[in-house]
Protein backbone atom coordinates (compact mmCIF):
# COMPACT_ATOMS: atom_id res chain seq x y z
CA UNK A 1 0.00 0.00 0.00
CA UNK A 2 1.39 3.38 -1.00
CA UNK A 3 1.34 6.02 1.74
CA UNK A 4 -1.31 8.67 0.95
CA UNK A 5 -0.63 12.38 0.48
CA UNK A 6 -2.40 14.50 3.07
CA UNK A 7 -4.72 17.37 2.23
CA UNK A 8 -6.08 18.09 5.69
CA UNK A 9 -7.41 21.52 4.83
CA UNK A 10 -10.05 19.74 2.77
CA UNK A 11 -10.60 16.91 5.28
CA UNK A 12 -9.46 14.42 2.67
CA UNK A 13 -6.58 12.09 1.98
CA UNK A 14 -5.33 11.94 -1.59
CA UNK A 15 -4.33 8.41 -2.50
CA UNK A 16 -2.25 7.63 -5.57
CA UNK A 17 -3.66 4.63 -7.46
CA UNK A 18 -2.89 2.98 -10.80
CA UNK A 19 -5.84 4.93 -12.20
CA UNK A 20 -4.70 8.25 -10.79
CA UNK A 21 -5.29 10.16 -7.55
CA UNK A 22 -8.35 9.37 -5.46
CA UNK A 23 -9.75 11.32 -2.53
CA UNK A 24 -10.71 9.55 0.69
CA UNK A 25 -12.71 11.12 3.51
CA UNK A 26 -10.32 11.61 6.42
CA UNK A 27 -13.03 10.65 8.91
CA UNK A 28 -14.23 7.52 7.13
CA UNK A 29 -13.25 3.97 8.05
CA UNK A 30 -10.92 3.83 5.05
CA UNK A 31 -9.44 7.18 6.05
CA UNK A 32 -8.68 5.88 9.52
CA UNK A 33 -7.01 2.78 8.08
CA UNK A 34 -4.81 4.93 5.84
CA UNK A 35 -3.84 7.22 8.71
CA UNK A 36 -3.06 4.17 10.84
CA UNK A 37 -0.80 2.90 8.06
CA UNK A 38 1.08 6.20 8.01
CA UNK A 39 1.34 6.28 11.80
CA UNK A 40 2.85 2.79 11.87
CA UNK A 41 5.40 3.70 9.20
CA UNK A 42 6.47 6.82 11.07
CA UNK A 43 6.43 5.09 14.45
CA UNK A 44 8.67 2.33 13.15
CA UNK A 45 11.24 4.88 12.06
CA UNK A 46 11.04 6.51 15.51
CA UNK A 47 11.49 3.08 17.16
CA UNK A 48 8.36 3.67 19.18
CA UNK A 49 8.08 0.10 20.43
CA UNK A 50 11.54 0.42 21.99
CA UNK A 51 10.35 3.29 24.19
CA UNK A 52 7.64 1.24 25.90
CA UNK A 53 8.13 -0.59 29.20
CA UNK A 54 5.93 -2.85 31.25
CA UNK A 55 6.37 -2.65 35.04
CA UNK A 56 9.80 -1.16 34.50
CA UNK A 57 11.09 -3.65 31.90
CA UNK A 58 11.38 -2.89 28.13
CA UNK A 59 8.65 -4.78 26.29
CA UNK A 60 9.38 -3.87 22.62
CA UNK A 61 5.73 -3.85 21.57
CA UNK A 62 3.29 -1.19 20.46
CA UNK A 63 0.91 0.00 23.19
CA UNK A 64 -2.01 -0.98 20.94
CA UNK A 65 -0.70 -4.52 20.55
CA UNK A 66 -0.19 -4.75 24.32
CA UNK A 67 -3.84 -3.87 24.84
CA UNK A 68 -4.99 -6.37 22.23
CA UNK A 69 -2.91 -9.11 23.86
CA UNK A 70 -4.58 -8.21 27.17
CA UNK A 71 -7.94 -8.76 25.50
CA UNK A 72 -6.86 -12.12 24.13
CA UNK A 73 -5.51 -13.27 27.49
CA UNK A 74 -8.60 -12.12 29.37
CA UNK A 75 -10.87 -13.81 26.84
CA UNK A 76 -9.06 -17.15 26.66
CA UNK A 77 -7.80 -17.33 30.30
CA UNK A 78 -4.90 -19.62 29.37
CA UNK A 79 -3.18 -21.94 31.80
CA UNK A 80 0.02 -21.62 29.78
CA UNK A 81 1.39 -18.82 27.60
CA UNK A 82 4.33 -19.92 25.47
CA UNK A 83 6.34 -17.07 23.98
CA UNK A 84 9.38 -17.15 21.73
CA UNK A 85 11.68 -14.15 22.01
CA UNK A 86 12.36 -13.20 25.62
CA UNK A 87 14.60 -10.19 24.88
CA UNK A 88 14.54 -7.93 27.97
CA UNK A 89 11.65 -9.87 29.48
CA UNK A 90 8.97 -7.18 29.35
CA UNK A 91 6.47 -9.25 27.39
CA UNK A 92 6.89 -12.28 29.68
CA UNK A 93 6.30 -10.05 32.70
CA UNK A 94 3.30 -8.47 30.99
CA UNK A 95 1.72 -11.85 30.26
CA UNK A 96 2.46 -12.95 33.84
CA UNK A 97 0.88 -9.76 35.20
CA UNK A 98 -2.39 -10.39 33.34
CA UNK A 99 -2.36 -14.02 34.47
CA UNK A 100 -1.81 -12.86 38.04
CA UNK A 101 -4.91 -10.67 37.76
CA UNK A 102 -6.81 -13.66 36.41
CA UNK A 103 -5.55 -15.78 39.29
CA UNK A 104 -4.18 -18.52 37.07
CA UNK A 105 -1.55 -19.53 34.55
CA UNK A 106 2.13 -19.42 33.86
CA UNK A 107 4.48 -18.19 31.11
CA UNK A 108 7.14 -20.21 29.32
CA UNK A 109 9.55 -17.80 27.62
CA UNK A 110 12.09 -19.06 25.10
CA UNK A 111 15.14 -17.34 23.65
CA UNK A 112 18.26 -18.58 21.93
CA UNK A 113 20.24 -16.36 24.33
CA UNK A 114 18.97 -14.92 27.61
CA UNK A 115 21.58 -12.42 28.65
CA UNK A 116 22.60 -12.49 32.31
CA UNK A 117 21.34 -8.99 33.16
CA UNK A 118 17.98 -9.70 31.48
CA UNK A 119 17.66 -12.99 33.36
CA UNK A 120 18.45 -11.24 36.65
CA UNK A 121 15.89 -8.50 35.95
CA UNK A 122 13.20 -11.10 35.22
CA UNK A 123 14.05 -13.25 38.24
CA UNK A 124 14.05 -10.21 40.53
CA UNK A 125 10.59 -9.12 39.40
CA UNK A 126 7.52 -9.98 41.53
CA UNK A 127 5.92 -11.68 38.51
CA UNK A 128 8.83 -14.11 38.11
CA UNK A 129 6.85 -16.64 40.15
CA UNK A 130 4.74 -17.22 37.04
CA UNK A 131 7.62 -17.32 34.52
CA UNK A 132 9.85 -20.18 33.40
CA UNK A 133 12.78 -19.38 31.10
CA UNK A 134 14.15 -21.75 28.46
CA UNK A 135 17.40 -20.88 26.71
CA UNK A 136 17.67 -22.53 23.32
CA UNK A 137 16.60 -22.27 19.71
CA UNK A 138 12.83 -22.02 19.51
CA UNK A 139 12.84 -24.11 16.33
CA UNK A 140 14.86 -27.02 17.71
CA UNK A 141 13.00 -30.23 18.47
CA UNK A 142 14.71 -30.41 21.87
CA UNK A 143 13.29 -27.03 22.87
CA UNK A 144 9.81 -27.80 21.56
CA UNK A 145 9.86 -31.14 23.38
CA UNK A 146 10.89 -29.42 26.60
CA UNK A 147 7.89 -27.12 26.27
CA UNK A 148 5.50 -29.98 25.53
CA UNK A 149 6.70 -31.88 28.59
CA UNK A 150 5.69 -29.02 30.89
CA UNK A 151 2.09 -28.84 29.62
CA UNK A 152 -0.41 -30.91 31.58
CA UNK A 153 -3.52 -32.57 30.10
CA UNK A 154 -6.54 -30.30 29.70
CA UNK A 155 -4.54 -27.09 30.07
CA UNK A 156 -5.46 -24.16 27.80
CA UNK A 157 -2.42 -23.01 25.84
CA UNK A 158 -1.77 -19.75 23.98
CA UNK A 159 1.37 -19.16 21.89
CA UNK A 160 3.03 -15.85 20.95
CA UNK A 161 5.83 -15.87 18.35
CA UNK A 162 8.16 -12.88 18.58
CA UNK A 163 11.74 -13.99 18.04
CA UNK A 164 13.60 -14.17 14.72
CA UNK A 165 11.28 -12.61 12.12
CA UNK A 166 12.52 -14.24 8.92
CA UNK A 167 9.89 -16.13 6.97
CA UNK A 168 11.67 -19.47 7.29
CA UNK A 169 12.15 -19.15 11.05
CA UNK A 170 8.57 -18.09 11.75
CA UNK A 171 7.28 -20.86 9.48
CA UNK A 172 9.29 -23.40 11.47
CA UNK A 173 8.00 -21.97 14.75
CA UNK A 174 4.43 -22.20 13.48
CA UNK A 175 4.83 -25.89 12.72
CA UNK A 176 6.56 -26.54 16.04
CA UNK A 177 4.09 -24.78 18.34
CA UNK A 178 0.73 -24.79 16.53
CA UNK A 179 -0.04 -28.34 17.73
CA UNK A 180 0.01 -27.26 21.39
CA UNK A 181 -2.47 -24.39 20.89
CA UNK A 182 -5.81 -25.52 22.27
CA UNK A 183 -9.11 -25.06 20.42
CA UNK A 184 -10.59 -21.56 20.83
CA UNK A 185 -7.18 -20.24 21.92
CA UNK A 186 -4.71 -18.20 19.90
CA UNK A 187 -1.43 -18.38 18.04
CA UNK A 188 -0.18 -14.79 17.73
CA UNK A 189 2.56 -13.87 15.25
CA UNK A 190 4.27 -10.53 15.77
CA UNK A 191 5.83 -8.07 13.33
CA UNK A 192 4.05 -9.05 10.13
CA UNK A 193 4.07 -5.30 9.48
CA UNK A 194 7.64 -5.70 8.19
CA UNK A 195 6.12 -6.65 4.85
CA UNK A 196 4.87 -3.11 4.21
CA UNK A 197 7.83 -1.35 5.82
CA UNK A 198 10.41 -2.65 3.35
CA UNK A 199 10.61 0.74 1.62
CA UNK A 200 10.33 2.84 4.79
CA UNK A 201 13.31 4.49 6.49
CA UNK A 202 14.81 1.89 8.77
CA UNK A 203 13.33 -0.92 6.68
CA UNK A 204 15.10 -3.37 4.41
CA UNK A 205 14.21 -4.29 0.79
CA UNK A 206 14.27 -8.01 1.56
CA UNK A 207 11.44 -7.56 4.06
CA UNK A 208 9.04 -7.32 1.12
CA UNK A 209 9.26 -11.10 0.71
CA UNK A 210 11.05 -12.31 3.85
CA UNK A 211 8.71 -11.58 6.75
CA UNK A 212 6.34 -13.16 9.31
CA UNK A 213 3.20 -12.26 7.33
CA UNK A 214 4.29 -14.45 4.43
CA UNK A 215 5.00 -17.29 6.86
CA UNK A 216 1.47 -16.93 8.25
CA UNK A 217 -0.11 -17.08 4.79
CA UNK A 218 1.91 -20.17 3.89
CA UNK A 219 0.93 -21.79 7.18
CA UNK A 220 -2.79 -21.07 6.81
CA UNK A 221 -2.88 -22.66 3.36
CA UNK A 222 -2.15 -26.05 4.90
CA UNK A 223 -3.68 -25.61 8.36
CA UNK A 224 -7.43 -24.99 8.05
CA UNK A 225 -7.81 -25.57 11.79
CA UNK A 226 -6.49 -22.00 12.22
CA UNK A 227 -7.99 -18.80 10.87
CA UNK A 228 -7.20 -15.11 11.18
CA UNK A 229 -9.44 -13.40 13.72
CA UNK A 230 -10.47 -10.19 11.91
CA UNK A 231 -11.26 -8.37 15.14
CA UNK A 232 -7.56 -7.95 15.89
CA UNK A 233 -6.19 -5.85 13.09
CA UNK A 234 -9.00 -4.08 11.31
CA UNK A 235 -9.29 -0.51 12.57
CA UNK A 236 -6.40 -1.12 14.94
CA UNK A 237 -2.90 0.30 14.84
CA UNK A 238 -0.80 -2.86 15.00
CA UNK A 239 2.49 -4.46 14.10
CA UNK A 240 0.63 -7.80 13.78
CA UNK A 241 -1.78 -7.41 10.84
CA UNK A 242 -3.35 -10.79 10.17
CA UNK A 243 -1.26 -12.26 12.96
CA UNK A 244 -3.92 -13.16 15.52
CA UNK A 245 -4.74 -16.76 14.60
CA UNK A 246 -7.53 -18.53 16.44
CA UNK A 247 -7.67 -22.29 16.55
CA UNK A 248 -11.17 -23.27 15.59
CA UNK A 249 -13.37 -25.30 17.88
CA UNK A 250 -14.37 -27.16 14.72
CA UNK A 251 -13.99 -26.46 10.98
CA UNK A 252 -17.31 -24.64 10.88
CA UNK A 253 -16.95 -22.50 14.00
CA UNK A 254 -17.14 -18.72 13.54
CA UNK A 255 -14.08 -16.53 13.90
CA UNK A 256 -14.27 -13.16 15.58
CA UNK A 257 -14.42 -11.48 18.96
CA UNK A 258 -16.46 -13.69 21.27
CA UNK A 259 -17.85 -13.02 24.77
CA UNK A 260 -15.58 -13.98 27.66
CA UNK A 261 -16.20 -17.50 28.88
CA UNK A 262 -17.42 -17.61 32.48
Amino acid sequence: MRPPRLALDQHVLTVETSEGPREVDLYSEEGFELLSHLWVRSGWQQRLSYRVTWAGIPIIQLPEDILMMQEVLHKTRPDVVVETGTAHGGSAIFYATVLELLGRGRVISIDVEIRPYNRLAIQAHPMSKRIALIEGSSTSEATAAQVRETIRPNETVLVALDSNHTCSHVRAELEAYAPIVTPDSYLVVFDGIMEVLADAPGGKPEWATDNPARAVRDFLRVHPEFEVDPYYGRLHVTYCPGGFLRRRLDPGSPVGFQPVRR
